[in-house]
């Protein structure tokens, strides 16, 4: 009785122990997926979004702030903590940033969403270093623009 009963039985899978196979009209876990859908589940799953966000403010900075402050101020850096530091081209520059802060805040929130960039730190430019050599002497040293 057991191979009779075998015959007309249609073959639900391939043999014991062989388990979903993925072939057939039915959807499966093998079929092919667009790639956008793998990209947002791995970007997802690895915690990545926040970074895009960030690279994304970046890419577009000069459409954010507008062509003449992204002439005068760059982004440096962004913190895991979500500190962003923005480097300006002088010390003026520095606090005209530091003026418009708020104004700045509100559109980078707007661009990526609220809470991802919790400080916005501005900087002024590089100074140079006057000091050369093992010795040097106490005082105020060169006194100009440097922020």
């Amino acid at each position: 009785s057991g191979t009779a009963d075998r015959i007309g039985d249609p073959v639900a899978s391939p043999g014991p122990g062989w388990g979903d196979v993925g072939s057939g009209a039915r959807p499966s876990w093998r079929d092919p997926h667009p790639v956008g859908e793998l990209l947002a589940r791995t970007i997802r799953d690895r915690g990545w979004q926040s970074h895009l966000d960030i690279a994304s403010v970046s890419a577009r900075w000069d459409a954010i702030v507008g062509p003449n402050v992204a002439r005068h101020c760059r982004i440096e850096d962004f913190s895991d903590d979500g500190v962003l530091t923005l480097r300006a081209s002088s010390t003026s520059w520095k606090t005209q940033m530091r003026a418009l802060l708020a104004t700045l805040s509100g559109r980078i929130a707007a661009e990526i969403g609220e809470g991802i960039v919790k400080e916005i730190v501005i900087l002024g430019p590089h100074r140079p270093s006057w000091k050369h050599g093992p010795l040097s002497v106490p005082g105020r040293g060169p006194r100009d623009t440097y922020g």
